[in-house]
């Protein structure tokens, strides 16, 4: 309304020039009133901001101020500590000089004659502190405590040499007093004891270089101290062993069949070096080296626990392989000590023996599962060794093998790989034993992948299923001639080493004493041939005897009945110019022929094996024929009388048969009577 009503005024009054307008004059204020509240905002921020700096600046010269008038404080009470330092000082001093002003004067009084003229202080004084006017004990007495005082051993110990063999001809003069020599005497001991302190606290040092510890050991030797010296020497190496083994230890774990060789090296070469040091600083004595055997006997029982603390799997090939290198190169470094007289082979023997014997039995644990395992699956596919496998060395080119006996000959190569030199002299009649249980194990799964009951259901338990049954004759012969093969020709080559080894020790005048049990003494070739042939010959009787009883039992019933020689007339003997066995005999030469005529396939070369198996297999039949009651109880029924043409044909069947067994027949023969059948 009253813009409104100025504007209405304007109109109806015309403004002159010396008069403002009204708008002009609002316009005016208005806009400058807005500058000054604007300017003014301006000024109170920066205001604003020069008061926060001032009070931060404030605040952090408030913080160093507190700080410094802490550190004059500290300062402060510094220098009130060292004023009280310097006049403790200061008094001690005075007192010092007090006490040596009084001495002399008392000492000046006291030697002071009446006839003697008056003399200056200091000529006096220089007098008294003449070299020429003191006794030559007394001044090596300072120069000794001098050396001493500046730890300086070998000179103190030089001087204090040459002063006793001074001392030892000044004695046999006798010109002086006894309690001068006494005294004399007592002060030298007191400064031997001292050096004898110091050369030990030198010997100490961790970080003694091994020349100075020898120069210092040299030092207690010349000062009497040999025993106090020797065990010094055996301490140091001691820590250093310690500080190599800790050092290495944690590298084992990657090393897994050489670390047990490392640590060998460690602790016999210390061993080794610390004879030596010995020998050389003091003697061969009886005491040294008791106490040296001592000290290397504990360290050796360390050895030993840190090698089974720190072997991989015992059943494992590394730790077999780690445990072979341990023993070989263990056994070395003892035979080098003997030149000190030193001799440790039968305490490490004693130390590593049961645990070279688990490593031994649960790695043939594990191989044995893995041949069993094999066999039970075994495909029967004939292989032949390639060029380059562990069998192509060992094995002529005519020899086959199952893929079970394949594996039969790789773990026993991969058992004979890790063994050494040493390991077969002190354990080679425990590894042939293991192999000859191993082989026997082998045997006996094979008879459970045979058909028909094994001679001992106990061999192997029903809970172990076999997955694979032979029931063919080529693959029963197959097994066989595998198993014949592994045992005659194989095996036998493959630890060959052992016995050359053997024969070699005993020609070179060799002993078992104090090799253990195990030993390769403790077997003989021959009675471990017969060994492997004893498996061999319970695998080819259960063949034959299964092989006989399914050929002559069938559906229960027995084949062979003697009746059928009792039934037979008289006179049939008369219309038979070339009479045959009896019909059940004529079909057990049949199938015996069938038998060879295979085996001569499967068994291409193996005459000898084909010869035994027809020879057993005969003697089984008349071993069954000897045992068979019921079938000798028709001949003792008086009720039924036997015929002459009956007898005639049950002893043209023995006969073949006994001459079957005994090998009496030949090829030929056998395939003619076979034919006739």
């Amino acid at each position: 309304m009253e813009s409104s009503s100025g504007e209405e005024l304007e109109e109806e009054f015309p403004g002159h020039e010396w008069i403002t307008p009204q708008s002009s004059i609002n316009a005016a204020y208005q806009s400058q009133t807005e500058k000054g509240i604007r300017k003014i905002c301006s000024e109170l921020l920066e205001l604003k901001d020069a008061i926060e700096n001032l009070s931060g600046n404030m605040q952090s010269k408030y913080l160093a101020f507190l700080r410094i008038s802490e550190e004059v404080v500290e300062a402060e009470q510094e220098l009130i500590e060292l004023q009280k330092h310097v006049s403790a000082q200061g008094i001690l001093v005075q007192d010092l000089m007090s006490g040596v002003c009084r001495e002399l004067d008392v000492w000046f009084k006291s030697n002071k004659e009446e006839d003697v003229k008056e003399k200056d202080f200091q000529a006096e004084l220089d007098e008294i502190l003449s070299d020429d006017t003191q006794d030559p004990k007394a001044i090596f007495l300072d120069k000794l405590d001098a050396l001493l005082a500046e730890h300086k051993m070998e000179e103190a110990l030089l001087a204090l040499e040459a002063e006793e063999k001074k001392y030892l001809v000044a004695d046999e003069s006798s010109k002086e007093s006894n309690a001068e020599l006494s005294a004399f005497k007592t002060a030298l001991f007191k400064r031997k004891a001292i050096l004898e302190d110091q050369l030990v606290r030198w010997s100490e040092q961790p970080s003694l270089p091994i020349t100075e510890l020898r120069k210092s050991l040299a030092g207690l030797v010349k000062i009497g101290k040999s025993s106090l010296a020797h065990q010094l020497l055996l301490k140091a190496y001691g820590s250093r062993l310690q500080k190599n083994v800790e050092a290495f230890l944690p590298s084992c774990s990657i090393y897994t069949e050489t670390y047990a060789a490392s640590l060998s090296q460690i602790v016999f070469s210390a061993i080794a070096k610390a004879a030596k040091d010995t020998n050389t600083l003091f003697g061969d004595s009886p005491m040294n080296m008791n106490r040296i055997i001592q000290w290397a006997e504990y360290e050796i029982e360390t050895f030993a626990r840190l090698v089974k603390e720190n072997s991989p799997l015992p059943e494992s090939v590394s730790a077999l392989r780690a445990a072979c290198i341990c023993i070989q190169t263990s056994l070395s470094h003892c035979s080098f000590l003997e030149s000190y007289g030193l001799k440790f082979s039968k305490l490490l023997m004693v130390l590593l023996r049961p645990y070279i014997e688990e490593v031994l039995e649960l790695n043939f644990r594990r191989v044995r599962r893995k041949i069993v395992d094999a066999a039970r699956n075994d495909d029967i596919l004939l292989l032949t060794p390639q060029e380059g496998s562990p069998l192509s060395g060992a094995v002529a080119p005519n020899i086959m093998l199952t893929s079970s006996g394949k594996k039969f000959i790789s773990v026993v190569n991969d058992i004979l790989d890790q063994v050494t030199p040493m390991t077969i002299v002190h354990f080679g009649g425990a590894i042939l034993n293991k192999f000859l249980q191993l082989f026997d194990r082998y045997v006996e799964t094979l008879i459970k992948v045979l058909p028909g009951p094994s001679e001992d259901d106990t061999l192997l338990e029903s809970k172990e299923p076999v997955e694979f049954k032979a029931e063919s004759d080529a693959q029963q012969l197959t097994l066989i001639g595998a198993a014949y093969t592994i045992a005659d020709e194989l095996l036998p080559a493959a630890v060959s080493k052992f016995f050359d080894m053997q024969t070699e020790k005993k020609g070179a005048g060799g002993s078992s004493e104090g090799l253990g049990s195990g030993s390769i003494y403790s077997i003989e070739h021959k009675e471990w041939k017969r060994h492997l042939q004893h498996s061999l010959d319970k695998l080819r009787d259960h063949f034959c005897r299964q092989y006989v009883l399914s050929f002559i039992y069938l559906e229960g019933k027995s084949r062979l009945d003697a009746r059928m020689y009792m039934e037979r007339k008289t006179d049939d003997l008369l219309f038979d110019a070339d009479p045959l066995p009896s019909l059940p005999f004529q079909a057990l030469f049949g199938r015996l022929q069938q038998l060879a005529s295979v085996a001569g396939d499967v068994l291409l070369g193996k005459d000898k094996i084909q010869k035994v198996l027809l020879s057993r297999l005969t003697e089984t039949v008349v071993m069954w024929l000897s045992n068979e009651q019921e079938f000798w109880d028709v001949f003792e029924d008086r009720s039924v009388q036997l015929q002459p043409s009956g007898l005639h044909l049950f002893s043209i069947c023995t006969s073949s048969l006994r001459l079957l067994s005994v090998g009496v027949f030949h090829t030929d023969q056998f395939s003619s009577l076979c034919q006739q059948s």
